[in-house]
């Protein structure tokens, strides 16, 4: 049995390029299969590499799923400021918005239900991003 992971298929640049509005936006509601692998996968990959190159804090985010569970897409997607820095609160807000589009044929609903997938793809979002800062610190002492 070989115990070497396998090695990442996208590069951070090419998960950059991953148009997560598009993932949320029908992962979602999705029921389980591509379309919600595909989002709490590559897509939380993606939405990671973002915000961590927007300099964001992974406690931002993780704070902001506790938001999404406590008040719901629709409720966080109107916040001003849904994280400190003023270039990750616009992508976020863009993300949220489009979590709250309806899906046509879709076969799970919205509210609870997506409030609570979109709570645990922050946080998973979240996870990444700190486990990114704390492989670049680990990297920047040897």
């Amino acid at each position: 049995m070989n115990t070497t992971p396998d090695h990442p298929s996208h590069t951070d640049d090419e998960l950059a390029e991953f148009d997560v509005t598009v993932l949320l936006r029908y992962g979602l509601t999705a029921a389980p299969g591509p379309r919600r692998t595909a989002l709490f996968g590559d897509g939380a990959a993606a939405a990671a590499v973002i915000l961590d190159r927007l300099g964001t804090q992974p406690r931002s985010v993780a704070f902001l799923a506790e938001v999404v569970r406590a008040g719901g897409l629709a409720y966080t997607a109107e916040l001003p400021e849904p994280l400190p820095r003023p270039e990750a609160a616009a992508v976020v807000r863009d993300w949220l918005e489009a979590a709250t589009q309806p899906v046509p044929q879709q076969a799970m609903a919205g509210g609870a239900p997506a409030d609570e997938a979109a709570a645990r793809w922050l946080g998973a979002v979240a996870t990444i991003i700190e486990l990114k800062q704390l492989t670049r610190a680990r990297t920047a002492r040897n």
